[in-house]
């Protein structure tokens, strides 16, 4: 054995937990964690999610106690999803932006409980409150682009008004985060940030998420205007229309069959940049758990570890709590 060889021995530097740590070039912390919540049009309520384990739909009083204990464990980030109330459900969604809904209540409710010490984000998407489950305007069997862009600017606005940090638009119509940039100033909300899903793929991965929020489409699919899955260049033109749009903080979703992309967007913009860890990949490692063929604790370290060594600022994960809770991170 040459003595150069001898100088070349990664293995020095693992023999430890203290030596890995202390040369550990990516890590995953409270701080960098988003939690999602589904909040019910009512005061108080529990749902479990069947295809979710761990995951409830909340009212909100139930919203406020959680985010409460979560924020004893570090989580300081939320982000909140709303279900319409029976028979709200329209053509076009206008209950997005009732100032009685859901979110709105859920967020005003956090504000008024936590402050400055919660950042509570909102998803913007006409979804969960329009009957044929699509993220815009339909007509004849096509997701209208511009006409659905004043009504996501009023739900947008309508979160900002019941005390909003941080907007997320998730439809993926086209100038929607420069339309909803441009109705927060005039509505007074220019210190409202706006998180944008700008790199969005029609992703198997959202079935559980689905069933959650009831906001899987009547008919057809998302393809139209949610993401090609096989395109990566495309997502790098996306992100830097975003960008020029106005938004503050960038998202790529879902995050582990992306990580290339995430690490694209990462390196075609210094914005921050956010992963979803989505409802399938969270239900996928939960129900090999469950089975014994994963080490769950282990599994979900790495996953979220993957994310931020591709790029990820931003971790949004169902697994936040969970992980903060035993330890795992």
């Amino acid at each position: 054995m040459t003595a150069e060889y001898l100088l070349r021995r990664p293995r020095r530097l693992r023999r430890s937990s203290l030596l890995r740590d202390l040369v550990g070039e990516t890590s995953v912390e409270a701080r960098h964690l988003v939690q999602p919540h589904f909040v019910l049009p009512s005061a108080s309520g529990r749902e479990p999610i069947a295809s979710m384990p761990g995951i409830e739909r909340l009212g909100v009083d139930e919203l406020v106690k959680q985010v409460g204990a979560d924020l004893e464990l570090g989580l300081r980030s939320v982000l909140l999803f709303g279900l319409a109330a029976p028979g709200e459900k329209s053509p076009r969604g206008e209950a997005s932006a009732h100032a009685d809904g859901a979110v709105q209540r859920g967020v005003a409710a956090l504000k008024r409980e936590f402050g400055g010490e919660l950042v509570v984000m909102t998803d913007v998407c006409l979804c969960a409150y329009t009957d044929h489950g699509h993220c815009g305007v339909l007509e004849a069997g096509a997701v209208l682009n511009d006409e659905s862009l004043p009504l996501l600017a009023d739900m947008a606005v309508s979160h900002a008004a019941a005390g909003a940090d941080v907007v997320a638009p998730s439809d993926m119509m086209d100038g929607r985060v420069r339309a909803l940039r441009d109705a927060l100033d005039a509505g007074g909300f220019s210190d409202t940030a706006l998180m944008s899903y700008s790199v969005k793929y029609a992703s198997a991965y959202y079935g559980p998420f689905r069933d959650a929020a009831d906001s899987a489409p009547g008919h057809g699919d998302r393809q139209s205007y949610q993401m090609d899955l096989r395109n990566a260049r495309e997502a790098e033109r996306e992100a830097r229309l975003d960008e020029a749009e106005g938004a503050d903080v960038l998202m790529v979703k879902p995050a582990l069959a992306y990580l290339d992309v995430i690490r694209r967007v990462r390196e075609a913009s210094d914005l921050p940049l956010a992963a979803y860890n989505v409802s399938g990949e969270f239900s996928a490692v939960k129900a090999a758990a469950e089975r014994g063929w994963l080490d769950e604790p282990r599994v979900v370290r790495e996953n979220l570890l993957a994310m931020r060594r591709a790029g990820a600022d931003i971790l949004i994960t169902y697994h936040g709590r969970e992980a903060l809770q035993g330890g795992w991170l």
